[in-house]
C-alpha cells in the first residue's frame, strides 16, 4: 500500500480517539445534567452510574455504521482514494468543531455534525469527480443521499418545538400535583408517578438502549412494538411493587427515577452514538483491507461494498467505551457543557452568563402578555389550584439547581420522546430533545422569573443558533478540507493535523485559564477579594486609556477600535465584579461600616467606567469623523500626559494595592493634577486666541477632565480597598479573652 494510505488509516484511528474525547465531552450533558443539577447523589455516585450505563451501551452496541458507510453518500460512485479523502476531512473537521463547542460550554449534536461533515466532504469530492468526468452537475443527485440530510434538518426543528412544549406541559402538571413540598405528597401518588416514569424509562431502554445487542432478535423487537401496552402495564406493576418495598426502607422514589434515567440515557448514548465517533475510521480500515486483497488499481477500485451492513468487533467497542468513561471522569470541558445547561435551568438566581438581545426581549415581553391572556381563559378553580402550587417556591436543598421532580421529568420525557421517535423511525436528536425538555420544564417551574427570563431566553437562543451553525460550519469546513486533501494529499493532511493540534492546545489553555478565573472569582472574605478586584479594574482602565490616546494622537483607527473592544471588556468585567460583590455581601458577616465601604467601592467603580467611556467615545468620534490633525505641540503634550497617567496606575497592577496615603503617591498625584491644570489653561488660551478649532478643543477638555477624575478615583479606590484589609487584619490580630476558672 502506498505510504500515504497507510498513514491515512493510522491517522483516522488516532483521530477517532480524539473524536471520542471531544464527542463525549459534549454529549455527556444529555445524561448528566438532571442528576448533577438536582444533586440526587454525590458526583462520584452519579459518575459511577453513568459509567455503568456507557459500559453497558458499548457492550450491547450493534456497531451498525450505516451513517458513516452509506447513509449520506452512495459508496458505489466513489473510489477508495476518494473515500479516504472524505473520511480524513470528516474526522479533522469533527474534532475541531466539537472542541470549539466544548471550550465555550455549548452543547451540540454529534449526529448532526458527523452527518453534515460527511455530506459536505462527499459533495465536494463528488463535484470534483463529476467535473473531471465531464458529467453534468445534475448527476450529483446520484452520488448524495439528500433525503437523509433533509430528514435530519426537519428533525432539528421538530426536536426544538415539540420537546420544549411537552417538557413545559408535563412539568406544569407535575408541579400542580406535587407542588414544591413533594415530600409531603401522599405515598400512593409518589409511588404511582415514579412507577409511570420508570416504566417509560424501561421502554426507552429496550427500544433505544439494547435494540442492537447481539442477543436481541428482530422477533423480540417486533413483539415489543406490537405489545407496547402489555409491556408497559407489566413494567408499571413491577415497579410499583419494587418502589413500595423501597419506601419501607425510606428510599426516595424520585431518586430511583433520576439515577435509573441517568443510567438509561448513558446506555442509549453509548449504544447508538458510539458509531458517530468510530464509524468513519472503521469504514476506512475495511476499505483499505478490501482494496489490498482485491489487487485492483487504486484509482479504479470501487467501494460499493460499504453499502452492506457490518458488525463491529466487540473489543473495539469496549475499548471505545473505556475511552468514553475516562473522558467522562476527567474532562473539564464536559463539566463546562453540563454547567451551561444546568445554569440555564436553575431555580435560584445567580450570575447570568448570556447577555440579553432584542429578540429575547421581544419574546419575553410578548410571552408575559400571552400568559396573562391564557390565565384569564382558564377556569377560576383550576387557576387557583395552579397558583397554590407555586405560592411557596422552596429553594432546592443542598445547593441544587432544581429539585428531584424536575430532574425526573427531564429524564423521563426526554427518554420517552427519543424512544417514540426511534420506534417511528423519526430522526430526532438526543441532544436537542434533552436540552429543550429541560428548558421547557424550567419555564414551567417559574425558574425564569422577571429578573432572569430575558437572560435565560437569550442563552437558549444562543444554543439553538449554535445548533444551526453546526450544520453550516460542518458542511463548509469539511468540504474545504476534502478539496485540499484531494489536491495535495499528505502535505495538506500533515498541515491540517498540526492545525488541529494547535487549536486543541490553545482551546485547552483558554478553557483552563477561564476555569481558574471562575474558581477564584468569588472569595468568601470580601476584605481579601477587594484589592484584587480593584487591581483588575485599574489595569484594564490604564490599557484602555493608553490605546485611546495613542489612537487619537496618531489618528490610528485600529488602536481606537482596540480601545473600544477593551472598554467593552472593562464594562463586562465591572458588571461581573459588581455581581460577585452583591453575592458576597449576601453571605458576608462583616459589620455595617465595612459593608458601606464595599458599597462605596461599588459606586467608585461605576464612576471609573463612566469616565473611561467618555474618554473613549470622544477620541473615537474625533478620529472616525476625520477631524483636523493635532499640532505637534499638542501631540507632545498628550504623549507626556499619557505617560504620566500610566505611571500613576503602575502601582495598581498587582493584587496588593499601595496605600494612597504614602508620600510618594501623594506627590505623584499632585504633579499629575498640576500638569492637567497647565494643559487646561493652555487650551483655554488657545481657544481665546483662535488657535484651536472647536471640535479639537472639546475633545482635549474631555481627555484632561476625564483623566483628572480617573486619577482621583483611583486614589480613593486604593484607600478604601486598603481600609478593608487593615480592618480585617486588625480584627485577626486582636487578642482573645481567655476565661479561666
Amino acid at each position: 500500500m502506498p505510504d500515504f494510505y497507510t498513514l491515512a488509516i493510522i491517522i483516522l484511528f488516532v483521530l477517532a480517539v480524539s473524536d471520542l474525547i471531544v464527542g463525549v465531552s459534549n454529549d455527556a450533558v444529555n445524561f448528566l445534567n438532571s442528576s448533577i443539577g438536582s444533586k440526587v447523589a454525590s458526583r462520584k455516585v452519579i459518575m459511577v452510574v453513568a459509567s455503568l450505563g456507557i459500559f453497558a451501551g458499548a457492550t450491547f452496541s450493534s456497531g451498525m455504521m450505516e451513517v458513516a458507510r452509506s447513509g449520506v453518500f452512495d459508496p458505489g460512485f466513489f473510489t477508495f482514494e476518494q473515500v479516504i479523502a472524505i473520511f480524513l476531512a470528516v474526522m479533522l473537521t469533527d474534532i475541531i468543531l466539537l472542541d470549539v463547542f466544548n471550550t465555550f460550554g455549548m452543547p451540540t449534536s454529534t449526529t448532526v455534525s458527523i452527518v453534515f461533515e460527511l455530506l459536505g466532504a462527499a459533495v465536494m469530492v463528488a463535484t470534483i469527480s463529476v467535473i473531471s468526468n465531464g458529467e453534468s452537475l445534475v448527476s450529483l443527485g446520484n452520488y448524495i443521499n439528500t433525503t437523509k440530510a433533509v430528514a435530519i434538518i426537519s428533525g432539528i426543528f421538530l426536536s426544538i418545538m415539540f420537546a420544549f412544549t411537552i417538557g413545559f406541559i408535563v412539568q406544569r402538571i407535575s408541579r400542580v400535583l406535587f407542588s414544591f413540598q413533594y415530600d409531603k405528597s401522599p405515598v400512593w401518588l409518589t409511588t404511582l408517578w415514579a412507577g409511570l416514569a420508570l416504566s417509560a424509562l424501561t421502554y426507552f431502554l429496550i427500544i433505544k438502549g439494547v435494540k442492537g445487542a447481539s442477543f436481541v432478535t428482530e422477533g423480540f423487537l417486533t413483539w415489543v412494538e406490537q405489545n407496547t401496552f402489555i409491556l408497559f402495564a407489566g413494567s408499571l406493576a413491577s415497579w410499583v411493587v419494587v418502589l413500595s418495598i423501597l419506601n419501607r426502607f425510606k428510599v426516595n422514589s424520585f431518586k430511583v427515577v433520576v439515577l435509573f434515567g441517568t443510567f438509561s440515557l448513558a446506555m442509549a448514548f453509548a449504544g447508538n452514538d458510539l458509531v458517530n465517533f468510530i464509524g468513519v475510521p472503521i469504514a476506512g480500515l475495511e476499505s483499505s483491507t478490501t482494496w489490498k486483497s482485491a489487487g485492483v488499481a487504486l484509482e479504479s477500485f470501487n467501494v460499493g461494498f460499504l453499502k452492506a451492513p457490518v458488525r463491529t468487533n466487540s473489543m473495539l467497542l469496549l475499548a471505545a467505551g473505556t475511552i468514553m468513561i475516562l473522558t467522562l471522569w476527567f474532562s473539564k470541558k464536559a463539566q463546562s457543557v453540563t454547567e451551561t445547561e444546568v445554569n440555564l435551568g436553575r431555580q435560584s438566581e445567580g450570575h447570568e452568563r448570556f447577555q440579553p438581545n432584542g429578540f429575547a426581549r421581544w419574546l419575553v415581553r410578548n410571552s408575559y402578555r400571552m400568559s396573562g391572556v391564557v390565565n384569564k381563559l382558564l377556569p377560576e378553580g383550576l387557576q387557583q389550584r395552579i397558583d397554590n402550587s407555586y405560592k411557596t417556591i422552596t429553594p432546592p436543598a443542598n445547593g441544587a439547581s432544581f429539585d428531584l421532580i424536575r430532574a425526573s421529568v427531564n429524564l423521563t420525557i426526554a427518554s420517552m420522546l427519543v424512544a417514540l421517535a426511534t420506534s417511528l423511525k423519526l430522526p430526532l436528536s438526543t441532544t436537542y430533545v434533552s436540552f429543550m425538555v429541560a428548558m421547557g420544564a424550567s419555564l414551567a417551574d417559574k425558574a425564569w422569573g422577571r429578573d432572569s427570563a430575558v437572560y435565560r431566553v437569550s442563552g437558549v437562543l444562543n444554543v439553538i443558533g449554535g445548533w444551526l451553525a453546526t450544520a453550516i460550519v460542518a458542511f463548509t469546513v469539511a468540504a474545504v478540507f476534502a478539496l485540499l486533501i484531494v489536491k495535495f494529499k499528505l502535505p495538506v493532511v500533515g498541515s491540517l493535523l498540526l492545525l488541529a493540534v494547535a487549536l486543541l492546545y490553545k482551546t485547552t489553555r483558554y478553557h483552563k485559564s477561564k476555569a481558574q478565573k471562575s474558581e477564584s472569582s468569588v472569595n468568601e472574605d470580601l476584605a481579601v477579594e477587594t484589592p484584587q478586584r480593584v487591581s483588575l479594574v485599574m489595569h484594564s482602565v490604564e490599557e484602555t486609556v493608553r490605546l485611546s490616546i495613542d489612537g487619537f494622537v496618531n489618528e490610528d483607527r485600529a488602536k481606537i477600535q482596540l480601545a473600544r473592544q477593551n472598554f467593552a471588556k472593562l464594562k463586562e468585567l465591572n458588571e461581573d465584579l459588581q455581581y460577585e460583590l452583591i453575592t458576597s455581601l449576601k453571605r458576608s458577616k462583616s459589620d455595617q461600616s465595612a459593608i458601606k465601604r464595599f458599597v462605596r467601592i461599588f459606586d467608585l467603580e461605576q464612576e471609573v467606567v463612566t469616565s473611561v467611556e467618555g474618554l473613549v467615545n470622544s477620541c473615537s468620534n474625533y478620529v472616525e469623523n476625520v477631524h483636523e490633525s493635532l499640532s505637534q505641540s499638542e501631540i507632545d503634550e498628550l504623549v507626556n500626559l499619557g505617560l504620566s497617567f500610566s505611571d500613576q496606575f503602575a502601582d495598581t497592577q498587582s493584587a496588593k494595592l499601595p496605600h494612597a496615603s504614602e508620600p510618594s503617591l501623594r506627590i505623584k498625584k499632585h504633579q499629575f493634577l498640576d500638569l492637567t491644570d497647565e494643559l487646561i489653561d493652555g487650551n483655554i488660551s488657545a481657544i481665546q486666541h483662535g488657535v484651536t478649532p472647536t471640535k479639537r478643543a472639546v475633545v482635549l477638555f474631555s481627555i484632561y477632565f476625564e483623566l483628572r477624575d480617573l486619577v482621583g478615583i483611583s486614589h480613593r479606590l486604593a484607600k478604601l480597598a486598603n481600609e478593608t484589609v487593615d480592618v480585617s487584619e486588625h480584627k485577626a490580630e486582636a487578642p482573645r479573652t481567655v476565661n479561666t476558672v
